[in-house]
């Protein structure tokens, strides 16, 4: 069986092509992350699961659950996901849509995870030195995790830039038993 991303992929690159040439990107986004949401409930995919439903129902369900907040285009969408029986893609779709909005937008996201709360000014200077460094505009997503001690770690894309003292300690600890 072909991995969701793999599966994904068509229709995320399709989704963007179709968004992009209308400049509805940030309407799409939009619609797609309502869409992953919906396609994340449990119930949802207990019924997206179901053999004995129709295609037209499932997707009539999904429909309604998002009731009217759905341009036109996402919703045939929506139908065309249903039909080929992927709406349980949806969210790797999403993934990848954003991913494809973000190179387009010249975005790179980082995800800061950091040992104590930042305060904006503090995240403000990191997102700054981020973009010198990257080149790009970056979108910062904070978490916070106390077994890092001190500093914080950064992931961009497949990058990672460890500050912590976690890090330096084990670095530390490995250059002494050399």
């Amino acid at each position: 069986m072909a991995e969701p991303r793999t599966i994904a992929r068509p229709y995320a690159e399709a989704v963007f092509s179709l968004a992009d040439g209308a400049g509805k990107l940030p309407e799409w986004s939009a619609a797609l992350a309502n869409l992953a949401a919906v396609a994340a409930d449990a119930r949802v995919r207990a019924v997206v699961g179901d053999p004995n439903l129709s295609s037209a129902k499932v997707a009539g369900l999904f429909l309604s659950i998002l009731g009217g907040r759905l341009p036109d285009d996402a919703e045939n969408f929506v139908r065309v996901l249903a039909d080929n029986g992927r709406l349980d893609v949806l969210g790797e779709i999403r993934t990848q849509f954003e991913a494809l909005k973000n190179e387009r937008e010249g975005v790179v996201e980082a995800e800061v995870v950091s040992a104590f709360e930042m305060d904006q000014a503090q995240l403000a200077d990191l997102v700054t030195r981020l973009e010198k460094h990257t080149g790009k505009k970056v979108k910062a997503h904070v978490m916070v995790d106390k077994e890092l001690i001190g500093g914080v770690k950064v992931v961009l894309g497949d990058k990672v830039i460890d500050g912590s003292a976690r890090a330096q300690l084990g670095a530390l600890e490995a250059a002494l038993k050399a």
